[in-house]
């Protein structure tokens, strides 16, 4: 009987953490659609005003291609992780000097966390991953 209520009890508390972790994904979403005026992410994003955002997570910044980068972000050393873009994403023109990034920033660390999850699920190519 012990060992069936252990195994229950796992499974229900893997089961809530796979559902708070999609909750998360979704509200990240939500959150990008702050971003979608300049941005894009997922199969057949594009440049906008700003680069696409696929495969972000581990890419060097002022990289992607066929974007007009300035020279502040070219020559900024950044590479995307998810300490990088919390303090990036609080406030663009501060992290990076000279940044064509004119965004107020976001400091809620809860909705910066989720846009962060969201964004690195996508591959290259604009697939989940």
């Amino acid at each position: 009987m012990r060992f069936h209520s252990s195994a229950l009890i796992a499974a229900t508390l893997a089961l809530s953490s796979i559902a708070a972790q999609a909750q998360d994904l979704a509200a990240g979403e939500q959150s990008f659609k702050k971003c979608l005026p300049c941005h894009s992410v997922g199969e057949g994003a594009a440049n906008k005003v700003g680069p696409q955002l696929n495969a972000l997570d581990g890419r060097k910044a002022g990289t992607a291609p066929g974007y007009s980068y300035s020279d502040a972000n070219k020559n900024s050393g950044l590479v995307w992780d998810e300490a990088t873009f919390k303090e990036y994403i609080a406030n663009p023109m501060a992290k990076v000097p000279g940044t064509k990034m004119a965004f107020p920033g976001i400091k809620n660390q809860t909705e910066v966390a989720n846009l962060w999850g969201y964004l690195k699920q996508f591959g290259p190519d604009g697939k989940i991953k």
